[in-house]
């Protein structure tokens, strides 16, 4: 196998990540319980697959800047869709969707800025410039943190939708408490994750505006 079709495996995995993402939110607003329970069922692999295609890809000796960058982006896509599909079904406000994309588009800007430099958003060239920044944004533990986090918020708030019609009032309504807890947990991690990246941007900005006309 070349290694140009090697590395439509990781890359495979990152599109089939987007188009169940697509799917689980649509089977969520559908309304009906079994679909919305086929979306939660959806969610959790397409969760699980978020570091897949990094494992396969440092497997096969197939990572790259390239790479990374599809990741960040389908990341982004999966957040969003969630995110706005939620927002859309009444089950968490609006301010939450509206915050999550603007805290993405901003910190993705300045990491595109960074990528000018040589600069990654994890890894070796990572842009980090500290290690308080570098484990706010690339460590293990965050991550998974950001990860569980989210899981535990889209798997709760999608059983909403699946358990309304089987749930004692009260049962519903500690559901959602909890839904709702675990959303805002999400919510203040990408924020806190993304304060470093913005702060440690200040030096490829300066750096970007010295070099211009």
């Amino acid at each position: 196998m070349s290694q140009r079709r090697s590395y439509r495996i990781p890359n495979s995995i990152v599109g089939v990540r987007v188009v169940l993402a697509f799917v689980a939110a649509g089977a969520i607003v559908f309304g009906e319980p079994w679909t919305a329970a086929l979306g939660v069922l959806l969610t959790v692999i397409v969760i699980a697959m978020d570091a897949l295609d990094g494992i396969v890809a440092r497997r096969m000796g197939l990572a790259s800047k390239l790479g990374g960058i599809l990741d960040i982006t389908a990341d982004r896509i999966v957040e969003h869709v969630y995110w706005i599909t939620f927002a859309v079904a009444q089950l968490i406000p609006l301010w939450i969707p509206l915050v999550v994309v603007t805290r993405s588009l901003v910190v993705d800007a300045v990491r595109g800025l960074a990528l000018v430099s040589g600069r990654t958003a994890f890894g070796p060239s990572s842009m980090a410039r500290s290690r308080v920044s570098s484990f706010l944004t690339g460590s293990r533990a965050m991550r998974g943190a950001y990860g569980a986090a989210k899981l535990a918020a889209f798997v709760l708030l999608g059983s909403l939708v699946a358990a309304e019609d089987v749930m004692t009032a009260n049962g519903y309504a500690a559901l959602r408490s909890a839904a709702t807890a675990c959303a805002l947990a999400a919510v203040a991690l990408c924020v806190v994750r993304g304060i470093p990246v913005l702060a440690d941007a200040r030096a490829y900005l300066g750096s970007r505006t010295e070099a211009g006309p």
